[in-house]
């Protein structure tokens, strides 16, 4: 369908061969689109190429890496351009350090939700705020863990910041969102307490019984939109990859409706189904493309 890098680690994600010249002779043409390995920006990456490969006559080249090397690839043109930049607030601080060498083609969804998730066998009256954790038995069946993502992730950030703002004797479980997803499907499996960084859009929430908990103090953000950020000069270079990509918008029961099938199948039927059920829309965002 398209050309798919590997897998590129935090330090070479930029610099392992994006300026040779062989590469830029190669791929003159092509576009590369950047995410992390989040459910939400694999789907949308991967429907964005192929709806670009099969309909716009170019090609596309997918490059997985960490978040911080995604920002610096667009922000030093490496990179054309990723589907996941989430502000105002949770990528704040990535978002500064290019803002004046990128530029936001759109939102690809909006409402997006970060915070804190617990079964929903645990009574909502034992555990229904992130204050709620300090309670001595609810801390003890907890392990005082609070199962977490990558390191590099802006919820990450933020929960690091909420332990702190709320004062909670808990350890950040550090580790990835396929790790965290391991843990919660054990835990869920024999009904053990967790809780656990969390995100909307997200499949999870179509396979388990899961619920956000309560934050007063506001520490992991409010509602989000989730943007197309593209290196400078982009649009001029890709007028109709660009146009395509500004009116692509996904409403969020769609999109994780789209990501279990993805978990259930894989992300390229995910995607082929994706295409086949929502023609008009489709139809909207290539709108001006044919």
């Amino acid at each position: 369908m398209f050309r798919k890098l590997t897998r590129l680690g935090l330090a070479a994600a930029i610099a392992a061969g994006f300026a040779t010249a062989a590469f830029a002779q190669d791929n003159a043409k092509t576009i590369k689109l950047g995410w992390a390995a989040w459910s939400d920006a694999e789907f949308v990456t991967k429907l964005a190429a192929k709806l670009i490969e099969d309909n716009l006559g170019t090609t596309v080249e997918l490059v997985q890496t960490d978040v911080a090397p995604l920002y610096q690839g667009v922000g030093r043109g490496d990179l054309d351009a990723m589907m996941m930049a989430w502000l105002p607030q949770t990528h704040a601080d990535y978002f500064k350090r290019v803002e004046d060498k990128a530029e936001t083609l759109g939102s690809v969804y909006e409402g997006a939700k970060l915070g804190w998730v617990v079964p929903a066998y645990i009574p909502q009256d034992a555990v229904n705020s992130i204050e709620d954790l300090k309670k001595d038995d609810v801390k003890e069946k907890l392990g005082a863990t609070v199962q977490g993502i990558d390191p590099g992730a802006g919820l990450t950030r933020l929960s690091e910041a909420a332990i702190k703002d709320y004062g909670l004797d808990y350890k950040l479980q550090i580790s990835s969102e396929a790790g965290m997803l391991t843990t919660v499907d054990r835990d869920m499996r024999s009904e053990k307490w967790f809780v656990a960084t969390a995100w909307s859009p997200h499949w999870m929430f179509g396979k388990y019984k899961l619920r956000y908990i309560e934050d007063p103090k506001g520490a992991l953000g409010a509602a989000e939109h989730v943007d197309v950020l593209a290196r400078k000069g982009f649009k001029e270079d890709n007028p109709e990859a660009a146009a395509f990509l500004s009116r692509m918008k996904l409403p969020l029961d769609e999109l994780e409706a789209a990501m279990f099938d993805a978990q259930e199948t894989s992300y390229e039927k995910a995607v082929d189904k994706y295409i086949a059920d929502h023609p008009e829309r489709v139809k909207a965002w290539l709108a001006g493309s044919e």
